[in-house]
């Protein structure tokens, strides 16, 4: 960083690549753990004894949330690998594209799989109408936290 006429410091676009790509690791490292329970959740249910008395629908939002869960692992392990292969090939600023892309593409998979699960155990727990209105309670939260408020403060800015 060199200081400005003003005083303050301003980064090269180095600089400010290498921020930027810090930021995306760290916020990989915020959602990976999440995503793995998740998956380890749902690799566990199929070998449970009362698996074998879910509905075809349940078995089937099942595998959407395995699939989609899989998914989103391998969307967000994907910038990281990325960064490995491609470490010191003067490929930042397209890996952070690429990996930004990745990132917000994963949350939905993640956001598909969490609310394939809370499907699942709100039927068992409760029936059809509690899965519905839990899974669109869910849903709403998802899209509003993750999507459009920041989408909102984005268009103000």
């Amino acid at each position: 960083m060199k200081p400005s006429k003003d005083g303050t410091t301003e980064e090269s676009p180095r600089e400010t690549e290498i921020r930027y790509m810090n930021d995306l690791l760290q916020e990989l490292r915020v959602i990976l753990p999440g995503v793995q329970v998740t998956f380890a959740f749902l690799l566990t249910v199929a070998f449970m004894d009362r698996f074998a008395e879910a509905t075809a629908l349940q078995r089937s939002v099942y595998f959407a949330a395995l699939l989609s869960t899989a998914l989103a692992t391998a969307f967000f392990i994907a910038p990281t690998i990325q960064h490995r292969i491609l470490w010191r090939q003067g490929e930042r600023a397209t890996r952070l594209k690429i990996g930004n892309g990745l990132l917000i593409a994963g949350t939905v998979l993640l956001a598909i799989g969490m609310s394939c699960v809370i499907f699942l155990v709100a039927d068992v727990v409760y029936g059809r109408i509690g899965a519905i209105v839990a899974t669109t309670t869910m849903v709403g939260v998802f899209v509003g936290l993750w999507y459009l408020f920041p989408l909102y403060r984005r268009m103000r800015n």
